[in-house]
């Protein structure tokens, strides 16, 4: 099963470099249509329309800059990374800020194709020229605990801190990075640091969140209780979770359930929803709601809630099914290894 965990390498390189996708000049007409469709995640459909394009004309570094964003989307990052470059290439010389776009962009899809040297290399370039770019500094902290390079990122993780102590969303994320990574001690340290500050602007979602990641599931659900009246998905799903992690599992469940009464689908919601009730044992209900989720449109989550829906399928015991499903799913996402190993496991059942 899979969680909507951001975790692993850089693993915010998308989000937080979700730019506006038109925002650098002028796009022509067919690179407009594309844009669109990489926003509804064709990406395929997308990289067609994008040869038209190149076809007609259109600005070739702005062709090349969405081809390399479609291929992000599928996962190819060797071939994303040969855009982005070629897109640089075609600058003018003068450092404007499509030229700090696509390198982002190329750093991340290094990252993604194990290329941590050259990223870091490139974050350096961009922090030189950028000081004041938080995130930066904070990709940089990711690719260097790769590297084994601790004290630099550790180094990078206190610079954004400092350019914003109240972030604590970014505080977490950096807590999840150490994690990852076999530094949560160090990553505890940060959120007691931030719930001893004294800030009386900390809200309950916030602390909430905190208490949960150090373990504290008790204070979690009350501080997060608290929050979850102020409503957002959020809040609901870290409430849930709190009660998971004691073994409450049915008012988990109430929890998730309650939100998609009230509100309209969410993706995330439905994924937790589901996995919640694999653990109770209840596979069709978890079925139900991993599917509710794919039904959603332009959902981020589609991979996670595709491989989801055929782990329940196995515990069903309806082997035949699932093996016709994870055909399909590799076709689409042919880099899990995970789930090429689940394939050659279920065509033996």
């Amino acid at each position: 099963m899979r969680t909507a965990g951001r975790k692993g390498i850089c693993f915010l390189a998308c989000a937080v470099l979700a730019m506006t996708l038109a925002g650098c000049g002028e796009a022509g007409e067919r690179t407009q249509g594309a844009i669109q469709l990489i926003q509804n995640l064709d990406y395929r459909g997308a990289l067609e329309q994008l040869d038209l394009a190149e076809e007609n004309g259109e600005n070739a570094r702005q062709v090349n800059r969405a081809r390399g964003i479609a291929c992000m989307g599928l996962t190819d990052y060797g071939q994303a990374a040969a855009y982005f470059e070629e897109a640089i290439a075609g600058s003018s010389g003068l450092v404007q800020n499509v030229d700090f776009d696509l390198n982002l962009y190329l750093a991340a899809a290094y990252t993604k194709s194990g290329r941590y040297t050259e990223a870091e290399e490139i974050y350096n370039a961009v922090a030189a020229l950028r000081p004041r770019e938080e995130d930066t500094y904070f990709l940089r902290g990711n690719v260097r605990l790769v590297l084994g390079n601790y004290e630099g990122a550790i180094e990078d993780f206190d610079k954004v801190i400092s350019m914003d102590a109240r972030n604590y969303d970014r505080l977490i994320e950096i807590y999840e990075v150490l994690d990852y990574y076999g530094h949560r001690e160090e990553g505890q340290a940060y959120l007691r640091k931030a719930l001893e500050s004294g800030d009386k602007e900390m809200d309950k979602y916030a602390s909430g969140r905190i208490y949960y990641y150090l373990g504290e599931y008790q204070n979690a659900y009350l501080d997060l209780e608290e929050a979850r009246e102020k409503g957002g998905v959020e809040s609901y799903l870290y409430l849930g979770r709190a009660y998971e992690a004691t073994g409450d599992y049915n008012y988990a469940v109430n929890v998730y359930s309650s939100y998609l009464e009230k509100n309209e689908g969410n993706a995330e919601m439905y994924n937790q929803l589901g996995l919640c009730e694999m653990t109770r044992g209840e596979y069709r209900k978890a079925l139900e709601a991993f599917q509710a989720g794919m039904q959603l449109e332009n959902t981020t989550m589609m991979q996670t809630l595709a491989f989801n829906e055929i782990v329940a399928y196995e515990r069903l015991g309806e082997y035949a099914q699932a093996y016709l499903l994870m055909g399909n799913y590799l076709t689409n996402y042919p880099d899990d290894q995970q789930a090429r190993r689940e394939y050659e496991f279920l065509s033996t059942r």
